[in-house]
């Protein structure tokens, strides 16, 4: 069995940083106090050599000679964390392929991070079952819920609005994106699913206004959205149907359409009522 500062010696020479508790946890048991004999590590030798030199002192004999490369080739580059335990157990580690062997197999996707696709919404879920979309970072102001309950009132829905809540996308900056229209679906996806231990059972998406990288992450076509799996309709922003009568005419052949699909659905589900 290794003493404590041998151990932390190979670990130094293998490159890996060696960490002390700074404080007692809580009626944790005293550590024992010790004396460590701290060795200067050589400064101009690089951790390959400094970990063949260990090797060597543990197994108090002459190290078999081998043929390697000339000491300068050694210094230019460190061996891998990846050959730590091959050189500790006196194995020839097989030749590996140069750094950027791994990144050009991959690819030009993998060799570079993307940039995530960004966009926000205010989503809330009617009753459970319709999921209403809202495009835009702003959360929606009186007026255009007011303006909203007097669009479902048409359609027929007497239901009272529920309350929204903002989703932004990316979730966290800085991580890296390799495929930046993928991760933004399986991240809504995952979002979604998650709402369902509110309650949430989404039966149909409604969506309004447009946005570029919203609209590329719903991939909405032919009244259904294949990332939701979801039967999807999607009209004007509520700023541009509160400013214009002309919109709001338009869109009431819709509304009815709306309505008989959700008295269809409630129809479907009594007990949920």
């Amino acid at each position: 069995m290794i003493s404590e500062p041998q151990r932390l010696q190979y670990l130094e020479a293998m490159g890996l940083t060696g960490w002390a508790a700074r404080y007692a946890l809580p009626n944790a048991r005293p550590t024992p106090a010790c004396e460590w004999e701290v060795l200067a590590a050589p400064v101009a030798a690089p951790p390959g050599e400094r970990l063949h030199a260990l090797l060597d002192e543990a197994r108090e004999q002459p190290a078999a000679p081998r043929s390697e490369a000339p000491a300068q080739e050694r210094v230019a580059r460190a061996p891998r964390p990846g050959k730590a335990r091959a050189a500790l157990l006196g194995e020839t580690p097989r030749p590996e392929a140069p750094d950027n062997a791994a990144e050009e197999a991959a690819g030009p996707v993998a060799r570079s991070a993307g940039e995530a696709l960004r966009f926000a919404f205010q989503i809330a879920c009617l009753e459970g079952r319709w999921l209403i979309v809202l495009t835009g970072e702003q959360a929606p102001g009186r007026p255009q819920l007011m303006l909203l309950a007097n669009l479902l009132r048409a359609a027929g829905v007497e239901s009272p609005l529920p309350v929204f809540q903002d989703f932004r996308w990316p979730l966290q900056e800085g991580l890296p994106v390799h495929e930046p229209l993928e991760e933004a679906r399986e991240g809504l996806k995952a979002f979604i699913a998650g709402t369902r231990r509110r309650g949430w059972a989404p039966q149909r998406l409604l969506v309004f206004g447009q946005e570029d990288a919203l609209g590329r992450v719903l991939s909405l076509a032919d009244g259904h959205c294949p990332v939701l799996d979801l039967p999807a309709w999607q009209g004007p922003a509520l700023a541009e149907l509160a400013g214009s009568a002309e919109a709001k005419r338009a869109m009431l052949p819709q509304l009815l359409e709306l309505g008989k699909a959700w008295r269809d659905a409630v129809a479907k589900a009594p007990d949920e009522c």
